[in-house]
């Protein structure tokens, strides 16, 4: 007879496995939603808002031309806007620069000077590989305190999550513009991010590269590659 409950038990585990396992997914997509959600300022208060340290611009797909995607083009649109409202001085353009063949940073700075941007108030991140590494960084490298972010806003959820973990006084800006190809699997993928990110404010690890510090206050010419150089 004993030997009979040992499936039983094992079921048991399993499916409270599962259980917990669901609750932690769903639960702290919420929580990392629901904490963040009055930080993401409406069209009115942007209207009204400066001060900020950068417009810090989540960087994301570029064509195989080079140039941004419609994502990538409708969160530099709206920081583009943001700028020229006086929101802030600078901008920082932080994004994957992984290898020489890929290169979200310098289409951004591409698009940002076809627009009129000096270049000394473009601040490139080679090293924003991941949302997480994105915002370390604009602490640690560029020694941002109080960013404005600029992304679509079902990301923006998790990059505030992550500014505030990191102590930084952040605000977010949605760009939203057309309906995305394959949103709804990116709104899905989305809900394992935030618990991944959930997770890495709990024990903030180091990005894969630090290096000197470039305070964002000064000359954005520092951060320029061969391209811009």
């Amino acid at each position: 007879m004993k030997k009979k409950k040992w499936p039983r038990r094992i079921l048991a585990i399993f499916a409270a496995l599962i259980i917990l396992g669901t609750v932690f997914v769903f639960g702290a997509d919420l929580y990392v939603k629901g904490s963040t959600s009055d930080q993401i300022l409406s069209e009115e208060a942007l209207k009204t808002v400066a001060g900020y340290d950068c417009i810090l611009v989540l960087g994301c797909g570029v064509r195989d031309d080079g140039t941004p995607s419609p994502m990538l083009r409708d969160r530099l649109d709206c920081a583009l806007a943001l700028y020229r409202a006086g929101v802030s001085k600078k901008l920082l353009l932080t994004g994957d620069h992984g290898t020489k063949g890929y290169n979200e940073v310098g289409a951004m700075k591409r698009y940002m000077l076809e627009a009129g941007v000096p270049s000394e108030d473009l601040f490139m991140d080679h090293a924003g590989f991941s949302t997480y590494e994105s915002i370390y960084r604009a602490k640690a490298v560029f020694q941002v305190k109080t960013p404005l972010i600029v992304t679509q806003k079902y990301h923006l959820y998790r990059a505030l999550y992550l500014a505030n973990a990191l102590g930084l006084d952040a605000r977010g800006a949605a760009a939203e513009g057309e309906n995305y190809a394959g949103q709804t699997m990116r709104d899905l993928r989305e809900i394992l991010a935030r618990d991944k990110d959930f997770l890495q404010a709990i024990f903030k690890p180091a990005p894969t590269y630090l290096g000197e510090e470039i305070p964002v206050w000064g000359d954005g010419n520092e951060t320029n590659d061969e391209e811009f150089s």
